[in-house]
């Protein structure tokens, strides 16, 4: 990104002290408590930065963010953007990214992520860590994500669009009422697991916790593995499964097929729903 201003080793406080800047370098800037320091801007690059007061990015078109500190302070950083690319930065705040276009995430670090990335699209992420992310990615659409690792509850719901790859996801009730995502190679923990789900398509996964994929339209598994907490799955579900290892037990699937490589309990009782005639197969 070319920019056509530049301020080095500067600090500023206090409210919109950068308000409506444009073709803006930041270099070891540091923006103290305050609020909305950069607020409707566009094209701005800050390098080794450090943010401390509260909504520094509101309202800003194109802006690249490398080697950056977002302290706790700095809560609701990014809101109503567009075009983010974000490099080796560490994210202390929470409540980050909602309601964005174009989030680009490569090596960030977010130890604190309650409620983030809300209501955003077309999200790129990249050898990232995330914690304490209880309802990451609500209402998110677009999303490509590779090499990941995350822990926090009720992810992805609502999501749209999806494909992940080498991620591990610890996280009950993720991926509610989502459709069409894909999951490559990753391992899945967590209870709940898709519920209510349209078009989910789980390759090559390891997925433990109880009652997984539940209530589900039109679900894939192709050669994924099961824990040992993995009771009393597809329940009520339509999906095509071929498996490489058993769940301890399948309850109530409502049709398709189910390809198992060992016996497990299966439980079909008076609650089945009709067409009630998935095919069960042990090779």
């Amino acid at each position: 990104m070319e920019t056509t201003k530049e301020i080095k080793n500067a600090e500023f406080g206090g409210e919109r002290p950068l308000f409506a800047s444009h073709n803006l370098l930041l270099d070891h800037v540091t923006i103290h408590a305050g609020e909305s320091a950069l607020k409707c801007c566009s094209d701005i690059v800050a390098r080794h930065c450090r943010f401390e007061g509260k909504y520094p990015f509101w309202h800003v078109k194109g802006f690249e963010i490398t080697d950056c500190l977002f302290t706790e302070g700095a809560r609701a950083a990014l809101w109503y953007s567009s075009a983010l690319k974000m490099r080796d930065t560490q994210v202390d705040a929470p409540k980050m990214f909602r309601e964005m276009d174009g989030v680009d995430l490569e090596r960030v670090n977010i130890p604190d992520a309650a409620e983030t990335l809300w209501h955003c699209r077309d999200i790129r992420i990249r050898d990232c860590d995330i914690r304490k992310a209880d309802y990451l990615f609500m209402h998110c659409a677009d999303i490509d994500i590779d090499r990941y690792h995350q822990q926090g509850n009720y992810s992805f719901q609502y999501c749209k669009n999806a494909v992940i790859r080498n991620a591990e996801i610890d996280s009950k009730d993720a991926f509610w009422n989502t459709e069409d995502v894909t999951v490559y190679d990753s391992k899945l923990i967590g209870e709940y697991l898709g519920w209510h789900s349209h078009r989910l398509h789980l390759v090559r996964c390891h997925i433990d916790g109880t009652q997984p994929l539940c209530y589900c339209h039109d679900l894939i598994l192709e050669d994924c593995t099961f824990g040992p907490e993995a009771d009393l799955a597809f329940e009520d579900s339509t999906l095509r499964a071929t498996l490489k290892s058993s769940p301890v037990s399948i309850k109530n699937p409502r049709s398709g097929s189910i390809t198992l490589p060992s016996e497990c309990k299966i439980i079909k009782d008076e609650n089945i729903l009709a067409p009630a005639d998935c095919k069960i197969t042990v090779q």
